[in-house]
């Protein structure tokens, strides 16, 4: 059973990719016969080529996506490099869920509301006495900076949480005291010692960061420039033309964003080898801190130091605010610093179609999510009997490729059957892109599992399942509510997979507040921004409630079968 379950996965994981890259490649050369294409030309590729303004979208969607990943980058080294270890860095770590748990929908939406010229940042500029008439703003300028910053700040914690195991398996702590020992001030020790070594281990997660930097649309159709706007969202608007006749031209235009992204990843690689094969000088030439300073290897050095992790906790949580003071505002008129009026009739207008959304949202979620927990501990379950799991480049392919690329090949393909299955398309595609990241999530606790429990259980007469059931799932228990969560919240987060296999059938909280966020009242786009952004944080809530409950039961029946030891080894009545 739990081999046909891995080979199912396998082609779970394998098998989109067929039709994703056939169902762009044949498009793209004009033949489509179910629209009277029927000849194969290069009318499409010459279209594309043709757009006007078209390389400076592209440099656009470079600076934007390369930028941000290079900035989260920094920012997450300089903040471990000044928080690892000291008293601080578990108030760090704390911080980290809930600023995941956001969706990147909810914070755009939030982020828009906060620094727009008649946000609430200018407001308190006002309130301040300062003039903010002609004042650059970050939304929606012509050279993408906001939205630049707003993907560096939102995908820093993402890259702070994947650098937590990275930096436990190179055990910092004996690295830093060698590196003392050796004459390397702090700084030294982080850049010279620990750098080289933390760098190779993030590449998957700077990978997915960049390319979801190159290929994201909600965000940038909130944040990003309009005229012209990212590659990706020039793409998309190609792809919803009425005119059937113009697919393959999106179908090129997919063509050249997945290059586009494969370029920006075979660019980072090569910054990372030029980094630390080619320029290996400043590894190799030793300690350079003055005599003066050797009394205090360990402190950071002041010039270096990174100013705070306060950005980073404070503007996701400011967002919140902001977005519930729009959702109840009747009348904010610019300067004032809160609105004058406040009314519940937005929520009263919105409270039927709230509803269906989140139940739409809500049964996507824990369908695709459960889907997902059940084949990848079977696939777990599979690695760790037969010494044979999903091999990582597999796993790493949804991640950092782009969604709009393979999702628009993956479309085609279902033009070809027959039937209306728009809800089980959605499914099956949040659950392609659940998959790894909930596997991801629960491969590091499977590791560490000591399997010599599982031969003492075997040993005292427990079956294969019996031992799963009794020993191993309370000790795991933990992380799969955790794993489960994050499987919700990348299900809630969905927006390309919902809109194009779902045909525009499917509507969910994402979508609307994607297309609300673009022109209509902000007040409504402030409810559907906030309920999508709590759903994600209730889960994680919940998921890190029941994890500590289930961490509680199993210490206190573990104690109470240590007080009957007879009913365990010798299978005994105990007798009071």
């Amino acid at each position: 059973m739990i081999r046909l379950l891995y080979l199912f996965t396998l082609a779970l994981c394998a098998l989109p990719f067929v039709p994703g890259v056939l169902g762009i490649l044949i498009p793209a050369f004009s033949w489509l016969p179910p629209l009277g294409l029927t000849t194969p030309n290069l009318s499409a590729f010459d279209a594309v080529i043709q757009w006007p303004a078209l390389t400076q979208s592209l440099w656009l969607t470079l600076f934007t996506g390369l930028g941000s990943t290079g900035l989260a980058v920094l920012f997450c080294f300089l903040i471990l490099r000044q928080y690892w270890n000291s008293p601080h860095w578990q108030r760090v770590e704390h911080s980290l869920s809930p600023m995941l748990a956001m969706p990147h929908v909810a914070f755009a939406i939030g982020f828009a509301f906060t620094f727009a010229p008649a946000g609430w940042f200018f407001r308190l500029l006002e309130a301040m006495g300062l003039d903010t008439n002609g004042w650059f703003s970050l939304i929606k300028d012509e050279y993408g900076i906001g939205l630049l910053l707003a993907l560096a700040i939102k995908e820093t914690p993402f890259l702070l949480l994947m650098s937590i195991s990275v930096l436990q398996q190179i055990k910092v702590n004996r690295l830093t005291a060698v590196a003392s020992g050796l004459g390397y001030s702090h700084n030294e020790s982080w850049f010279k010692v620990i750098l080289p070594q933390w760098l190779p281990g993030m590449r998957l997660p700077i990978f997915a960061v960049a390319a979801y930097g190159i290929s994201v649309v909600d965000v940038a159709l909130i944040l990003g420039p309009a005229r012209p706007p990212t590659f990706s969202v020039l793409v998309w608007q190609w792809f919803n033309e009425p005119e059937l006749t113009l697919l393959p031209r999106a179908a090129v235009g997919a063509i050249v964003l997945l290059g586009l992204a494969l370029l920006a990843l075979g660019f980072i690689r090569l910054l990372e080898w030029l980094l630390l094969q080619r320029c290996r000088q400043w590894q190799i030439d030793g300690p350079r801190q003055s005599k003066r300073t050797r009394s205090n290897l360990h402190q950071p050095h002041p010039k270096l130091r990174f100013p705070s992790y306060a950005p980073f906790v404070l503007i996701p949580v400011l967002v919140i605010p902001v977005l519930v003071l729009w959702s109840f505002a009747h009348r904010w008129r610019f300067p004032d610093l809160l609105p004058s009026r406040y009314s519940l009739r937005f929520w009263q207008q919105e409270s039927l179609s709230l509803v269906e959304l989140a139940a739409n949202s809500l049964s996507l979620a824990l369908v695709s999510s459960l889907c997902a927990l059940f084949l990848a501990i079977a696939c777990l379950e599979y690695r760790q009997q037969y010494q044979r799991g999903i091999p990582s480049w597999l796993i790493a392919l949804p991640m950092v490729l782009p969604q709009l690329s393979l999702l628009f090949g993956i479309q085609i393909t279902t033009y070809l059957i027959p039937g209306q299955w728009y809800w089980l398309w959605v499914a099956w595609s949040h659950l392609f892109f659940v998959f790894p990241y909930l596997y991801l999530a629960l491969d590091g606790p499977w590791r560490n599992y000591d399997i010599r429990l599982d031969q003492s259980a075997r040993s005292l007469g427990l079956s294969g399942w019996q031992t799963w059931w009794r020993v191993k799932r309370p000790l795991l228990l933990p992380a799969i509510w955790l794993g489960l969560a994050v499987g919700v919240s990348v299900s809630l987060a969905q927006y390309l997979p919902t809109q194009m296999l779902g045909a525009g059938r499917i509507s969910t909280l994402t979508t609307e507040a994607v297309a609300l966020a673009s022109g209509q009242d902000r007040r409504v786009s402030a409810i559907y921004g906030l309920l999508q952004g709590v759903l994600p944080f209730l889960f994680f809530t919940m998921a890190i409630a029941a994890s500590r409950y289930s961490a509680r039961y199993t210490r206190r029946t573990q104690q109470q079968r240590r007080e009957r030891p007879d009913d365990i080894i010798c299978g005994k009545p105990h007798y009071k």
